[in-house]
């Protein structure tokens, strides 16, 4: 393709992006007045979201609006809770939007019945507050009710444990990026290792808080905070994981950045594959950018324009939600209808089973949320571990571009990058698990070397 013709297709990219992304705008700002009628008439109460900023606001019973250094942010507390400001992401509630500046003018005080407070943080990062707690048990009416998206056990992640039973050498933990699910390893690789492995090490892939089978609590605001205390809880304490090797995908690279770091000494070996790292430019604030790589606002490709509308757009991104993740029992069996059962559904399974409120959180407070701490992560890695740091990417990822695991590579130089051609985000795995099986007990069996 000639340069003219390229430059051609990007400028037309961009036309139909900036119309798209207005009526977008506009539908999102619609979407969110429906949605307060409608949740005031079915839970009786008035929902607080993410549209807009106001220094003074009185939210029902759970929720508070927290106002620091002059933003505010909406949040819920549960009985003797404790929030860690920082965890926030500013993005939550700022956003890119045709409509934020009219936006900004739309909020207004709701008065509602029962126990409400706000509270002003001045130059504090953690607020403790004793508030009514919300029902956790009781899914919103947007959300699915089956029992596979509403665990039994609200303490602990859903966990598959496969490998050596008794008698093991050594742990790995998997952990899944993005509205995915334990599925993605245990589908793929799990049948795939050798008696030999299995017999060494015992293989755990959880559900990450809010995914899959796990707990998808109501209040909480899925911070880092949260989904590491989680997998700390259901692996490493539930199941007396000493060391351990870690391999994750995607957002869970993050995840498996920060549990490296909180425990140095017992990574064996960390296989990061399509970590999400875009270094900050000078003067940029870094959940910002973040937010403006991994949803650029266009149409093209079709994985950036889902990114940009589950990233941008609170009320739009739950329609989708409500839409398919509620009715997902349904979506499976079409799926199993069409392709007369030819296919394993796990991809579609792990994209289905979550909350908005899950999805929505764990997008901004882990991938934009964290972007200013990753560099010290990455810098923690270098210095304090010594574990192998083994990366792989796919060359035609249209979601994480390759050059995210050289960003890596750059600030841990022992890092190994391995660029896998004709893959993308999702087949740098699935398509080649017996191959990549076969790496991952490579470096394992290194590790101990």
């Amino acid at each position: 393709m000639g340069e003219a013709a390229r430059s051609s297709l990007i400028a037309m990219n961009e036309a139909i992006s900036f119309l798209v992304f207005i009526i977008l705008d506009i539908v999102d700002f619609l979407l969110c007045y429906t949605y307060k009628v409608v949740d005031f008439l079915i839970e009786a109460e008035w929902k607080p979201c993410y549209c807009s900023s106001t220094k003074e606001a009185l939210t029902s019973s759970g929720s508070i609006l927290v106002s620091e250094r002059g933003e505010s942010k909406i949040v819920c507390l549960t009985c003797s809770s404790k929030l860690h400001l920082e965890e926030i992401s500013d993005t939550l509630y700022t956003r890119p939007s045709f409509l934020s500046e009219v936006s900004k003018l739309k909020r207004r005080k709701f008065d509602n019945a029962g126990l409400r407070s706000t509270f002003t943080v001045n130059n504090s990062t953690v607020v403790e507050g004793k508030m009514g707690a919300p029902n956790l048990t009781t899914p919103r009416w947007s959300d699915c009710d089956c029992n596979t998206c509403n665990s039994c056990c609200k303490d602990s992640l859903f966990v598959r444990v496969d490998g050596a039973k008794a008698n093991f050498e050594e742990d790995v933990l998997f952990l899944h990026g993005f509205i995915s699910s334990s599925a993605f390893w245990t589908e793929t690789l799990f049948p795939n290792f050798s008696k030999a492995a299995k017999s060494k090490y015992r293989l755990f892939a959880v559900d990450l808080l809010g995914f899959g089978r796990s707990p998808k609590p109501s209040d909480s605001l899925y911070t880092i905070r949260e989904h590491l205390e989680m997998i700390e809880k259901s692996v490493i304490e539930g199941h007396r994981v000493k060391s351990f090797h870690i391999v994750a995908h995607s957002l869970g690279c993050i995840l498996a950045l920060a549990l490296a770091v909180k425990y140095p000494g017992s990574v064996k070996s960390l296989t990061l594959i399509a970590p999400p790292y875009f270094p900050t430019p000078k003067g940029e604030q870094p959940t910002q950018h973040m937010m403006r790589r991994i949803a650029p606002r266009r149409v093209w490709p079709p994985i950036a324009f889902g990114a940009s509308i589950a990233c941008g757009y609170e009320h739009i991104s739950r329609s989708v939600c409500l839409v398919i993740c509620k009715n997902h029992r349904l979506w499976e069996f079409l799926t199993k209808l069409v392709t007369r059962n030819r296919i394993r559904t796990y991809l579609i399974e792990g994209f289905c089973c979550h909350t908005h409120n899950a999805a929505w959180h764990t997008l901004h407070n882990i991938i934009c949320g964290t972007a200013g701490k990753i560099e010290g992560y990455l810098e923690m890695v270098k210095n304090k571990l010594k574990c192998e740091v083994t990366v792989f990417h796919g060359e035609d990822d249209e979601l994480i571009p390759v050059e995210c695991s050289f960003n890596v590579q750059s600030r841990i130089p022992r890092a190994h990058v391995k660029v896998i051609q004709k893959k993308d985000h999702i087949t740098i795995v699935v398509g080649r698990q017996k191959s990549f099986a076969t790496e991952l007990e490579q470096i394992w069996n290194n590790a101990k070397l």
